[in-house]
């Protein structure tokens, strides 16, 4: 029995800061995908599937806590510190459209069709925007009559669908919304904050973090179950294989480590590389690799399958 191979992460630097947030692109029609950076270094980055350096997005002024990149891959959208969103252009690197707010921007998320943003943060307010009349005032999505979203700061929003808004908040709620009507459909309540919320659009799930708890649920509430699991520790980010759905990956920041679970829980793997708490993981779409962000400034991936030859990774079979 030869021994397993273990996984040697590439290292992607660049950032100055802590890496906040990362998250990949679809599959593009050539095969390849995205990886955007959000850090407090307040230049969120573009990179190829490889891992290699495409562009930086120069122009925000206070740390990025959040940036996407829209289905096609063509537009980028970024939440920042300094009390805007903005959106921009990937071929270019160029800033279309720049959102002012009256406090941090926490969270953003393109419309499958890159028309409308979905913003929130500090304000515990939760904002939709027409990028084709860019000058017009934005929507609020409240619920009740308080002038509010969520009772503590908006922690993420997701695009679900065509007209379905999902935002999580440090209340402990996860909402549903219809974007059509700006109404409340339906939330769910968690006993402690949100940490982090991600959409596994393969997968048509949320993958939530709170407290020790990590949740799985269907994206939009079809009846199904959610999944949750209780680990012995407090999980920054999760991320689902997207394709296998047999396993999960998770930081935290009680310790520099990165590790993969199996969907029961069961600890398989413990990943040591960083030099700092880790703040988000992403699994990349086609589930070869996954991603991870750290307190030390660097984004680090990993293979899901070491020794296999992939990107930059020379294979040993």
């Amino acid at each position: 029995m030869n021994p397993p191979i273990k996984s040697t992460p590439l290292v992607a630097p660049g950032h100055t800061r802590p890496v906040t947030h990362l998250s990949f692109s679809s599959i593009q029609d050539d095969g390849s995908y995205l990886l955007v950076s959000s850090c407090k270094d307040g230049n969120p980055m573009l990179r190829e599937w490889t891992g290699d350096w495409i562009g930086t997005f120069l122009g925000h002024k206070g740390a990025v806590w959040s940036t996407k990149i829209s289905l096609d891959g063509s537009r980028a959208a970024s939440g920042s510190a300094d009390f805007t969103a903005k959106v921009w252009d990937t071929y270019t690197g160029k800033p279309l459209h720049s959102f002012p707010h009256n406090h941090i921007v926490r969270t953003v998320a393109l419309s499958p069709t890159a028309s409308n943003l979905l913003t929130g943060g500090q304000e515990k307010k939760v904002r939709i925007f027409d990028l084709g009349r860019p000058d017009a005032d934005p929507d609020f999505l409240f619920d009740s009559n308080n002038n509010q979203s969520h009772d503590g700061t908006v922690k993420s929003v997701v695009w679900a669908g065509e007209h379905t808004g999902v935002t999580a908040g440090e209340d402990g709620k996860i909402k549903w919304w219809d974007l059509r009507t700006r109404k409340l459909t339906t939330s769910l309540g968690f006993p402690n904050p949100i940490t982090s919320m991600e959409l596994s659009l393969p997968t048509q799930r949320l993958v939530v973090t709170s407290g020790n708890t990590v949740a799985f649920i269907p994206v939009l509430p079809n009846g199904q179950g959610t999944h949750s699991l209780a680990l012995p520790y407090s999980p920054s980010s999760a991320s689902i294989h997207p394709i296998l759905q047999d396993r999960f990956v998770t930081g935290n920041l009680g310790d520099e480590w990165v590790r993969v679970h199996g969907m029961d829980g069961e600890e398989k793997e413990v990943l040591k590389g960083h030099h700092g708490p880790v703040h988000c993981v992403e699994f990349s779409p086609d589930g070869e690799m996954y991603a991870s962000g750290s307190e030390d400034g660097t984004i680090r991936l990993w293979q899901n399958t070491p020794g296999k030859s992939y990107g930059l990774w020379q294979g040993t079979s």
